[in-house]
């Protein structure tokens, strides 16, 4: 099993001199990835309306102050030597199709190999309709159209595309990414049609366990949104076990409250003890890479978390 941590490009710690403490020192500690996050803009935030707590507000102090994720992505790139960059999630709709296909296959040239296109639909229509890309309500079948723009674009030497979004013929577009056939896509989100698309599309389905309208924060609902993915992949006529497990902590130990709303112990609740358990159930259940949110209020805070977590729990595994 991978672990990762997610690079705080938001907030008081997203200094350019943070960024790279946090990730060479992650890096150092011989964390697998880190993840990088996806806002272009955020609106008001005294209008609760994040979907990943329970209270509607996002995590962390000055989420509205943040960094570009593509360009964010390749900054860190060239900071780092092994670790994998994970975007999570790139909002697809917001960019171009040709130009995200032409920035992440940069990013991965650039990185010797070493990204990772996790991608999503998005939520904030706010936000879609401040970037003035295609209408909130067409999010879902842009998403869709576009990924498949861009696997024609990294994979093909003439590539042709003609869809209700997209279109391109008579063009190249070199250099193709190192990796092949292309940089995994993991797909985030939980609801249906998010599912749908991981069983598509996905080289793995890449959840967070507490979006409130979807939960997937016990073991016993994160198996059946398991059971659903391999049913979906079937019926989309690839073999079921061919989308890899992944899964996103933004909480854990103290700050989970112990009981989900099913009765059951949250995932990533209790004790050290208690979460060294959680990852091996996981891993247990197929799960190769989970990540944590390890952001406290300054950069050193934030390494030494990592170093105890790597000390006392990765070092169960």
């Amino acid at each position: 099993m991978q672990i990762g941590f997610n690079l705080p490009i938001s907030g008081p710690l997203s200094s350019p001199g943070s960024l790279i403490r946090i990730a060479q020192q992650g890096e150092a500690l011989g964390y697998d990835y880190l993840t990088l996050t996806d806002h272009v803009v955020l609106p008001n935030l005294r209008v609760p309306g994040y979907p990943y707590s329970e209270s509607g507000e996002f995590f962390g102090e000055g989420p509205e102050r943040r960094h570009e994720q593509l360009t964010s992505a390749a900054f860190i790139a060239a900071k780092t030597t092994r670790i994998r960059l994970v975007l999570a999630v790139m909002v697809v709709p917001h960019r171009p199709a040709v130009l995200a296909a032409k920035m992440l296959s940069t990013i991965d040239v650039l990185s010797g190999g070493r990204l990772v296109v996790g991608i999503g639909a998005g939520w904030l229509r706010a936000e879609f309709d401040a970037v003035v890309g295609p209408p909130f309500t067409e999010r879902g079948r842009v998403t869709d159209e576009y990924l498949s723009a861009f696997r024609i674009l990294w994979t093909e030497e003439a590539p042709y595309f003609e869809g209700s979004w997209v279109k391109y013929d008579g063009i190249s577009f070199e250099p193709k990414p190192v990796q092949k056939p292309h940089p995994p896509i993991w797909v985030g989100g939980e609801s249906g049609p998010s599912l749908r698309r991981a069983a598509r599309f996905g080289d793995a389905w890449y959840p967070i366990g507490s979006n409130s309208k979807h939960l997937l924060d016990t073991l016993s609902r994160y198996r059946s949104g398991i059971a659903r993915l391999r049913r979906l992949t079937s019926e989309a006529g690839r073999e079921p076990a061919s989308v890899a497990l992944t899964y996103r902590v933004k909480r854990y130990g103290e700050a989970v409250p112990a009981k989900a709303s099913d009765g059951e112990r949250r995932l990533f609740s209790g004790s050290t003890t208690d979460i060294v358990a959680d990852l091996q159930a996981l891993r247990d259940l197929g799960v190769c890479a989970v990540d944590i949110d390890f952001e406290r209020s300054d950069p050193e805070d934030t390494v030494a978390e990592m170093r105890r977590f790597k000390e006392q729990v990765i070092s169960q595994l």
